[in-house]
Parts: structure tokens; sequence; C-alpha cells
């Protein structure tokens, strides 16, 4: 089925996101291993794999689409130094990924794809929901400490 290019276009934004975010995550993932947060590593690991899902949804409905994916592009990653400057900047890309996503389901609707609009709220759910934890995991650093928290997060 040949696709709107301007959504195929959109597609690939988001596609360079998702993959930009599986990277960054899976430093995050593996730093936090390293330091011995078995907790913050599984779950951060998590998180990389739904994004990977998610790149995987996006190249599907692009070739559907008859359009060529782009798997080349890469955003700037934000690699924190610590555990708070992790969540803060996966928090930020996620903070991001809403709002792209919010555009992007504009847009399928303008150009009447409700199979991309479907998908893209499908996508989105799973991107507030990756900043509510991430929200949470701040709030708990903030209200506990950072000490208390990396406790929390050993084993």
């Amino acid at each position: 089925m040949k696709g709107n290019p301007q959504v195929i276009d959109r597609l690939n934004v988001l596609l360079a996101e998702e993959l930009t975010a599986i990277n960054q995550y899976i430093v995050h993932s593996e730093m936090c291993a390293n330091w011995g947060y078995q907790r913050l590593h599984e779950a951060i690991e998590k998180r990389a794999i739904q994004e990977m899902k998610h790149a995987e949804q996006h190249i599907a409905r692009i070739l559907f689409l008859e359009g060529q994916p782009i798997v080349s592009n890469l955003n700037k990653m934000h690699i924190g130094a610590d555990v708070e400057a992790q969540l803060r900047n996966d928090a930020e890309a996620e903070q991001g990924a809403v709002t792209m996503y919010n555009d992007a389901i504009r847009l399928a609707v303008e150009c009447g794809d409700n199979g991309t609009r479907e998908m893209l709220e499908a996508i989105l759910k799973d991107e507030e929901a990756h900043l509510d934890w991430l929200e949470a995991q701040l709030d708990q650093i903030k209200q506990m400490g950072i000490q208390n928290y990396l406790g929390e997060q050993i084993g």
C-alpha cells in the first residue's frame, strides 16, 4: 500500500529517535550493571528492549507503506555520568518522545492514515509509562536521598 510521504518521513524520524533511545538505554543499563545496581540494570534493559520493539514496528510500517526505513540515523545521545543524571537524561528523552508521538499522531489523522495512528497511539502509551517510571525514580531520589535509593538498587 502506497503511504503518504509525510507520514513515512515522520516514521523515519521516530525510528531514529527509537534507535537512539535503544543505544542510550543499553549504555545506561550496562553502566548500572557495572556499578552493581542489578535492579536498575534490569529495568533499564527492559525499557531498551521495548524501544527495540517500537523500532521494529516502525520498520514494518514503513515497509508496508512502501517506504524505505532509514536505520543509519541516530540523534545525539545523552549518557549520564551517574545514576541520577542517567534518569534525568532518560526522562528528557521520553518527554521528547511523548511530544513527537503526539505530533505524529496528529499528522497521521490529517493524512487519513488510521493504521499508522493506531500504531503510534499504542507506542505513545508505552512512552508515557516509561516517563512515569522515570519520574517516580527521580521522586524517590528526592524523597529518600541518592544513597538510600542506590542501596535499594543492589541485588
